[in-house]
């Protein structure tokens, strides 16, 4: 194997690998209508902290959660889905939806991935994974797990989906509709 090759793998073994290496299951614990864990967290994209509760009376908020082993490991359900999702970013703005994509990859690791993908919308970095605890998605062989959530303008959890091996993300037509439900459906 060339050097070039194991390049690749750099960063993939740490912490945050330990910490995420044996399987623990999404949870479907927060109950939709139900108000959103708070998020605090870097935007790597935009230079800037963000908190989920800055959009609560604004807009609402897709939260990707998604698989990055590095900046060049990529989940292999994952990849084709952050590729859709960025080509199609503009169809959320339009409607007036803000995509904020969440990664365990560290402050460098993100920086590479936000360039190599020319990503467009927000994408934060959670290399201790806390915020993926908060939300319950699980986790598996060094990363925890993908999952969305639509968060409406009050601030409720109005769509869920959490990884199977079935359907391992939401589709974005679902995704892009999700937020046209209200609280007052459930």
């Amino acid at each position: 194997m060339s050097y070039a090759s194991l390049n690749k793998f750099k960063g993939l073994i740490n912490q945050r690998f330990f910490q995420n290496l044996l399987p623990i299951p999404a949870e479907n614990e927060l109950a939709l209508g139900s108000i959103a864990p708070e998020i605090q967290i870097y935007d790597i994209r935009n230079d800037r902290q963000v908190k989920l509760s800055d959009y609560r009376g604004v807009k609402p908020v897709i939260l990707y959660f998604t698989r990055i082993f590095t900046e060049q490991q990529y989940c292999p359900f994952c990849y084709p889905h952050i590729k859709e999702i960025n080509e199609r970013y503009g169809e959320f703005v339009d409607r007036g939806i803000e995509v904020l994509m969440i990664s365990s990859t560290d402050a460098q690791q993100s920086k590479n991935v936000v360039r190599d993908l020319g990503l467009k919308m927000p994408f934060l970095s959670d290399p201790s994974c806390a915020r993926f605890r908060r939300y319950h998605v699980g986790q598996a062989l060094g990363a925890p797990l993908p999952a969305q959530f639509a968060i409406d303008k009050d601030g409720r959890i109005i769509f869920k989906h959490l990884f199977s091996f079935l359907h391992y993300n939401a589709e974005i037509e679902t995704l892009l509709d999700s937020t046209l439900l209200t609280y007052s459906r459930y």
